[in-house]
Order: structure tokens, then sequence, then C-alpha cells
């Protein structure tokens, strides 16, 4: 098969203005971006708010292999098989952030045949997003700092700064640094760390956001650092949330591009799901859902994850939950929650090993891992699917086990998908399956059911999630965020949500335990407050917030030649 790049090379795709004439969007309501790339105006924006709510699906998958299991994938051609069965379909995802894709997953826009384009600039710049996010993020840092030194007018704490500055690359040496040296003409001498962008509240607050409105006010909301009386400190309060705003006035808005059967997609936010809340934007939601008849869109890493922080955190957010979950899974990465390779969680397996039968680690990860997904996402009240996504590895029997177990679990339905190598075409089946999911849930009046109230204190959020959703006995909370639990309670914080750090590749925080664990207690390191974006950050066990490249980072075979194309580069 063809490579990613070669395939997005070989689409036809159409001027971006026919992809919004599609869905109902005018050239006056278009901002282009470049080439096949356009952001929807405010106007046009608030002109489709209103119409009538479209089916909402959310793709999300069990705990992965470091390869990813093809959740972009499942959720572009799952668009492209809904328009080819005759509905209305759009999908939201999130933007791809320049760690990753120059650090283990080489890429974010999909595979094979079911691609959003133009491929490459989605995967790089982009539209500026991410840009205008950490240039917002440390406008903020560089005015605290500048308020300390210019008479520190709010009396702020120097050891007590939450506000770190953020990075769109994965750079481990930036966990933990020093600024300010070099004596007083240079600032006040302090430790700093610096996040990963996709880890920003300044990139929750933009995915969270209804309107302009809202967004201005969690900017002014964030907590940058505790006063030396022991009171919060504000970006309102240090004048930065006015010029945060204003770079992030064009970032705000969707960006309309097209799947590579020219289907419309929306890409707007890239949150990350293991130390952030791992969806797309609202405001994209909110055009699309007004705009078609199904909307796709997906949450990072596993359901124990980026699906649990839908529930609790987007939809409580946007008061739109799902109508229907489709549980992406693939035979690799059930061998790998099976004990069928010799490498544990967050390595790589072999290809061998990946390409060698064997129906006994598949159905040993199926009856675990897959099956814990399959029931704590229909605890939520929403009907649920299961998706093989298809490799040439597979063997009829290892596919049969994951159907079989997916049933067995309670999926409403659990089908084969090929749309990484047959496009829309190999999704037919799922996209029937998701048709008739969602009119069954919208036929009994839409029922949702999230784990915990609202209003629930943040000890026990972090519990229900811990017990209900990972399968923990308890949870034991360090001295350390002890002690910022009783500042947030302090503060008026006791009630936020709340956003779980913690390892992709297991339903624990350790790593290395696969299947489904149980009986364990997850240590909670710390609590950041994140009072704009509305939640507080669980930090699990040993969890950063700014990611290491991995010993062969993907970006040591990407170049480009004489000509400027690209050479290496998502293949």
């Amino acid at each position: 098969m063809a490579t990613d790049l070669e395939i997005a090379h070989a689409a036809s795709p159409v001027p971006i203005e026919e992809i919004a004439w599609k869905i109902g969007i005018g050239v006056d309501e278009l901002i282009p971006m470049g080439r096949g790339m356009a952001k929807i105006t405010w106007n046009g924006l608030k002109s489709k708010f209103e119409s009538t709510r479209g089916a909402y699906v959310l793709i999300t998958s069990v705990n992965p292999t470091p390869f990813g299991e093809g959740k972009t994938v499942t959720t572009i051609g799952l668009t492209q098989a809904l328009n080819r069965i005759g509905q209305n379909a759009t999908c939201t995802l999130r933007e791809p952030s320049m760690g990753p894709v120059f650090g283990i997953k080489g890429g974010a826009a999909g595979g094979g045949n079911s691609q959003v384009l133009p491929m490459e600039a989605i995967n790089l710049h982009f539209t500026g997003d991410l840009h205008a996010v950490t240039s917002a993020h440390n406008l903020c840092s560089a005015m605290l700092d500048n308020h300390i030194y210019f008479g520190n007018e709010c009396d702020v704490d120097t050891n007590r700064i939450l506000w770190p500055r953020v990075i769109d690359m994965n750079d481990r040496a930036l966990r933990n640094v020093a600024i300010g040296l070099g004596g007083p003409k240079n600032g006040v001498a302090r430790e700093e760390r610096f996040d990963i962008t996709a880890a920003s509240e300044v990139m929750a607050i933009l995915a969270l956001a209804s309107d302009y409105a809202d967004l201005r006010h969690r900017l002014g909301e964030i907590v940058v650092a505790e006063s030396r009386s022991g009171y919060p400190v504000k970006a309102d309060d240090i004048g930065a949330s006015g010029p945060m705003a204003l770079l992030l006035r064009e970032a705000f808005l969707p960006n309309l591009v097209q799947t590579i059967e020219n289907d419309p997609a929306f890409i707007h936010a890239g949150p990350f799901a293991n130390i952030a809340h791992g969806n797309s934007s609202i405001i994209a939601d909110r055009i699309a859902l007004g705009v078609a008849d199904y909307v796709v869109t997906e949450a990072g890493f596993g359901a124990d994850m980026g699906a649990e922080k839908m529930m609790h955190i987007k939809a409580a957010a946007s008061g739109t939950p799902p109508d229907c979950v489709v549980v992406n899974v693939t035979v690799r990465s059930m061998k790998m929650h099976g004990g069928g390779f010799s490498t544990g969680g967050g390595a790589r397996p072999r290809p061998e090993e990946i390409a060698k039968e064997n129906v006994e680690a598949v159905q040993a990860g199926a009856s675990t891992n897959l099956a814990r997904h399959i029931r704590n996402m229909s605890r939520f009240g929403v009907p649920v699917i299961a998706s093989v996504n298809i490799f040439p590895t597979d063997t009829d029997a290892e596919v049969q086990v994951l159907l079989d177990e997916a049933k067995k679990a309670g999926a409403m339905d659990a089908v084969v998908s090929r749309v990484h190598s047959d496009g829309g075409q190999g999704g037919a089946d799922l996209a029937r399956a998701v048709v008739s999911a969602c009119q069954s849930h919208i036929a009994d009046g839409r029922p949702f059911e999230p784990l915990f109230g609202p209003n629930a204190p943040i000890e026990e959020k972090i519990l229900r999630v811990a017990t209900n959703v990972y399968g923990a006995a308890s949870i034991d909370l360090a001295p350390k965020a002890m002690k910022e639990l009783k500042t947030l309670q302090d503060w008026g914080y006791g009630n936020l949500a709340v956003c779980m750090a913690k390892t992709q590749y297991s339903f624990s925080h350790e790593m290395k335990e696969l299947g489904a664990p149980s009986g364990f207690t997850l240590p909670i390191r710390e609590l950041r407050l994140n009072a704009g974006a509305g939640f507080i950050v669980a930090v699990c066990g040993t969890m950063m917030t700014m990611p290491g490249l991995p010993r062969i980072p993907a970006a040591e075979n990407m170049d480009m030649d004489e000509d400027g194309n690209l050479l290496g580069m998502f293949g």
C-alpha cells in the first residue's frame, strides 16, 4: 500500500469554498488561510448556532500501543462512510501538536484512505492556532514577571507562582529551569517549569469557551499565583487577560478543511487527553451540529482518558453529550493487553510478534481491557459500538474473538472497519450501526448519566473516576496534594471539575499494568488549578506535563529536498 504522503498527494481536493457550500457556508463567511484551509467568520458561526442539532458521535479507544490504534482514522473514515450511505456528516478533530509529530507519532491527520487535507500543513503550522495559544500563554508569563519586577502591586509570593511557560515541542530539559539569573536587571531569579502547549490552560479555555465573551471571561479567571497574604492572583489582576484575548481572536474561529473524499471536516484546538482534557473545541461542535445531521468527534487516547473527560468536562460545559460512543480496538492492542508481546505497556511491540497469530492473547486482552472500556462507557446511558480497525496482519480468528468479546461486554453492536485501506466504503457497516444507535438513543429522549454531579467535592470526583473508571480500590493524596486541596477549598474552588493526568497506556498509573488492573491505590501527586478552564488537574504518579522525545524521534527521518518537497514525512 502507498504511504500516507503518497496517498495524500494523489488525492483530488476541491476548493475549500466548494466544501463550505456543501454545508451551507457562504464564501463571505470564510477567511482563507492558505490552500485548502479556511476559518469561519464570527458572523458565519452565529448564523448557524441556532440550527437544529444533529446527532453527535464520539470515537474513543482502548488503552493504546505507542503507535496509536486509529481513532483519527476511524473518525475521518466514519464521516466519509456516513456520507456514502446518504447521510449529511462532518467531523470535529483536534489540531496536531508538533511534540508528537516530531516525537513518536510522525503525524496526526489520519492515514491511508481516511485522511484530512492538506495533510502536511495540518501536521505542521496549520493555521497558526497553536502558535497563538503559545504566545497568549507566554505573554501572561512575561506580564506576571514584569508585574513583580516593577513593584509587585499584587504582592505576589514568588515562591507560589502557579503559571508555567509553554512551548509546542517535546523537550524534557525544560521541565525544571531557572529564570531571571544574572542580576537584578534581568528580573527576579526563581525556578520555573515549561509545559507543552497542549497542556496549557489557555488551550483548554480555547476548547471550552462557547463564544468571545466566555473566552474573555475565562482568561480573566486564570489564577497565576498566590499572594503573600494567601489570596489568588488572577490574570485580570495583572492586566494580562485583555491582550491574551486579542492574540486568540482569530485562533478562536474553527478551521474548515476536507477529507480525502472531499467531505467537510472541522479541526480546532488540541489539548492532550493524558495531561489535559483531550477534546476538540465546543465552538467547532456548535457550528458542525448546526450544519450536519451527523457530527463525528474523537476524544484522545483510551476511553479512561479523553472519553471520561468528554462526559464530565466538555459535555458539562457544552450541554451536549454524545448520542453514541464508538470504542475503536485493534488486534495488536489486545495482544499487548493479553500478554502476547515481549515488550510491556508504553513500549513498541516487535513487528514479528504483531504479525504472529495469537488468539489466546487477543482474547485475554479483549475480555479484560476492551470489556472494561465498553462497560465504562455503557454506564453513561449512551449506546456503545465496538469498531475493529483492521490491519493486514490480522487473522479472521483474532478479529472474530474481538467481535464476540465486545458483544459479551454489552456493546450494542460490533463491526469490522476497513476505512484505512478502503476509505468510506470500508466503513459502511460501521456507519449503518452508528445511525441505528443514534436514532434509538434520540428516540429514547437522549438519556445521559454522568458518574457524579457537578457540585460534588473534588476529592469525591477523583475517587469516583479512580474506582468506577480505572478499577482502583482507593486514592492516596500526597501531602502536597492535601495542602493544595485545602487551598482550593479556601479559595472557593472546592467543587470544580476534575481532569486526571495519568498514563494513557494503562487503566492504572503504572504503564506496565496491562489488561484491566484492579484493587490498586491511585496516588495523586499534586492538584493544579485551572480556574479559567473550570477544572483542577489531578496529577497521578510520575506523570509529566512536558513530554520528552523518544530514543529515535520521528524527526530524524524527516527532511526537505532542493525544491522544498517533504521527504520521509508521515510515511
